[in-house]
């Protein structure tokens, strides 16, 4: 089954409306491979900005949401609220949230559940930290976290699965294509499994971790990497180049 290539851009918290503003000018601008679905992550804040400056071909994501529609839950964004700007995309489970702010695989798992019932696509973040790579416990950890994903998931078609190892996120060290492709593999043998054969061979496993211009097109030429989920360099024109990495 040909799954179509998707390059999700991860702001985090950078940007102003200028700096934004010039990227989505230079994004706009330039010639993107068509068979490429393209979301772009921006904070908050700038989610109606975002939306309004950004070509329709271009999709847009929340970085966050919490797992009730409204309520006394200061800070917090619900998907009831990313939709109303007209964006239809988050990020969950990203290593950040896990590690930075403590979120749990129980409370990602339901955020993910009432993302999806609100209507919201989803791009569900996993991976290990250094030490449990050289523990030898990758499979184990990225399994656990995708279980927690997978109980909350009904329709797989609005998921795409984001392989970030923690160990490789803005430290400049990328998996290489092979370990890369080898946790790609593993996990879709573990939904061919646990969940079935035509999700594991329909759904996007996306990879983030450093992916830059240079190291795009080998990543991109492995059998199980359906794309990218890109941080520093979502930023900067390199974009365009990642967006471009089957062309």
């Amino acid at each position: 089954m040909t799954r179509k290539f998707f390059v999700g851009g991860n702001w985090k918290m950078n940007g102003d409306k200028k700096s934004l503003g010039e990227l989505i000018k230079t994004m706009n601008a330039a010639k993107v491979d068509a068979n490429v679905d393209v979301i772009c992550g921006a904070p908050t804040i700038y989610l109606d900005f975002v939306r309004s400056k950004l070509d329709a071909k271009f999709c847009v994501a929340a970085q966050n949401c919490y797992k009730v529609s409204k309520g006394a839950f200061t800070g917090e964004i619900s998907p009831v609220m990313i939709k109303d700007c007209g964006v239809n995309w988050v990020i969950l489970g990203h290593s950040e949230r896990r590690h930075v702010f403590g979120e749990s695989d129980e409370l990602i798992g339901q955020k993910t559940a009432h993302a999806l019932e609100s209507g919201l696509h989803v791009i569900a973040c996993i991976g290990e930290k250094l030490d449990e790579r050289e523990g030898g416990i990758t499979e184990k950890v990225v399994f656990a976290q995708t279980k927690v994903i997978a109980d909350n998931v009904k329709d797989w078609s609005k998921v795409v699965l984001a392989y970030e190892p923690v160990w490789a996120i803005g430290t400049g060290k990328t998996a290489s294509p092979q370990q890369a492709q080898d946790v790609h593999h593993k996990l879709r043998g573990w939904l061919k499994t646990n969940v079935s054969e035509a999700v594991a061979s329909s759904v996007r496993i996306i990879y983030g971790g450093s992916v830059t211009g240079a190291t795009c097109k080998e990543l991109a030429s492995q059998k199980d990497v359906d794309g990218f989920l890109v941080g520093g360099a979502s930023l900067k024109p390199e974009i365009i180049e990642i967006i471009n990495a089957k062309v």
